[in-house]
């Protein structure tokens, strides 16, 4: 087999997107070699690396051409693309767009969220939630179900013979099940179990995923432990001063958590609690709109509108400015994700429906939030890249508008004849 490049990381690690384009070259015959030396985050902040891969992100493929990528599910379709004698992308484009359905639901649904559980349990970033923890769990199952269901009846995703969709999926879920998902959990998906067993020993790719490690304990949050107080003596003697003890080294970290991090900023009191209380919950219209139709009567809609304070919150319609640059539909969906994740630290000020609307190479980013105050940038400028979207401010009073947002929250919104195509929420 011939290099056709090279892949930050080195092989051999936990990252499993890396084992993932790892495998899919070696299904395709080919090679990827291991970079000199690679420290993460230490060599991705260099200029040298940042000059090849402007976010600093791995995996990061430099082919021997000189083309440089990063984003690993790109990384993936591209090497599956090399050699279509190996039917990666299955027989037609109908193949080709339920192999990248499959893809998107596992890479969106599934890998996002166990980064962000590693992340949460481990303290990375993100203030420890219960809620947010049980969330993330919950959806990952809930994803994990849908692709078992798929699987009842077929040994592959599409077809009679593995494709992309069968080596993202099986690389994935053998990250899960290391990490979240215990026996009684994998008791409940046996036909995904047995499909990623399949896959992931199939000769040609077991070399890059390895064994399988099965957790018996999915990853759990551990509180700091509280200091002990010594017992105060009866006459103390004055205060030594405290020692300067050495931190204790780091946990190491998760190579799939590949986001370059941010250093933690202290944290200050944030504006919008001194706002005057308002009589619209947030955290209970995001369960109306969880648990409700979203249309019709006694739907979501009806309850928002017998509840909202339009006073101690505002409404916005959000468009992506740059819609021209999107591709497919899957990396589109993934970009609003990003943005949400990233909007991580306004979650109790903020409710959001965003879609992608069209289809591959013609589709543009549009939606509504819902968020407290009358100020849009107060809440969203938590994310770096918030000033990448144009936001409106939405009149209920305005039919149009508010049609447009009603259609947004019911995942119905057409726009110059392009339709839902897929959509996320940030709740």
């Amino acid at each position: 087999m011939s290099s056709i490049g090279t892949l930050w990381p080195a092989a051999g690690g936990s990252h499993a997107k890396a084992n993932i384009i790892r495998a899919v070259a070696a299904y395709n015959g080919f090679t990827l070699d291991d970079p000199e030396s690679y420290t993460h985050y230490v060599d991705n902040y260099k200029p040298e690396f940042l000059a090849k891969f402007p976010h600093g992100k791995i995996p990061a493929f430099e082919g021997k051409d000189g083309f440089h990528l990063f984003e690993g599910i790109v990384i993936t379709r591209y090497i599956a693309g090399l050699n279509p004698n190996t039917g990666l992308f299955g027989k037609d484009q109908k193949d080709a767009a339920l192999i990248d359905q499959w893809v998107h639901l596992v890479d969106s649904e599934i890998a996002d969220n166990v980064s962000l559980i590693y992340r949460l349990t481990t303290g990375k970033i993100i203030p420890y939630s219960k809620t947010f923890h049980t969330t993330l769990t919950e959806t990952c199952q809930r994803a994990a179900a849908t692709l078992d269901k798929h699987l009842a009846t077929r040994t592959f995703f599409v077809g009679e013979r593995i494709t992309l969709a069968d080596i993202v999926v099986a690389g994935y879920i053998q990250r899960v099940v290391s990490l979240i998902f215990d026996a009684p959990i994998r008791a409940k998906y046996p036909h995904l179990m047995r499909h990623m067993e399949t896959v992931v020993n199939q000769p040609k790719l077991k070399e890059n995923f390895g064994e399988i490690v099965y957790t018996d304990k999915p990853l759990q949050y551990v509180p700091p432990p509280k200091e002990k107080k010594e017992p105060k003596p009866a006459a103390p003697p004055p205060a030594p001063k405290a020692e300067n003890k050495p931190k204790a080294k780091a946990e190491e970290d998760d190579d799939d958590d590949d986001e370059p991090l941010v250093p933690a900023e202290p944290k200050v009191k944030n504006p919008l609690d001194d706002l005057p209380k308002s009589t619209f919950n947030l955290e209970d219209w995001k369960r109306a709109y969880s648990n409700k139709e979203t249309r019709g009567p006694g739907g979501a809609l009806e309850w928002f509108y017998s509840n909202f304070d339009s006073e101690g919150f505002s409404i916005w319609r959000v468009d992506f400015k740059y819609n021209e640059e999107l591709t497919l539909v899957f990396m589109s969906s993934n970009q609003i994700g990003g943005f949400f994740n990233r909007l991580e630290a306004s979650r109790k000020y903020l409710f959001g429906s965003m879609g992608v609307l069209g289809e591959h190479n013609n589709s543009v980013i549009t939606g509504t939030f819902i968020l407290r105050g009358q100020d849009v940038k107060a809440v969203v400028d938590v994310a770096p890249d918030w000033d990448s979207y144009e936001f409106t401010r939405i009149d209920l009073a305005d039919e149009a508008q508010k049609a447009y947002f009603e259609a947004a929250l019911a995942w119905d919104l057409e726009r110059d004849g392009k339709k839902w195509a897929d959509g996320k929420n940030f709740k």
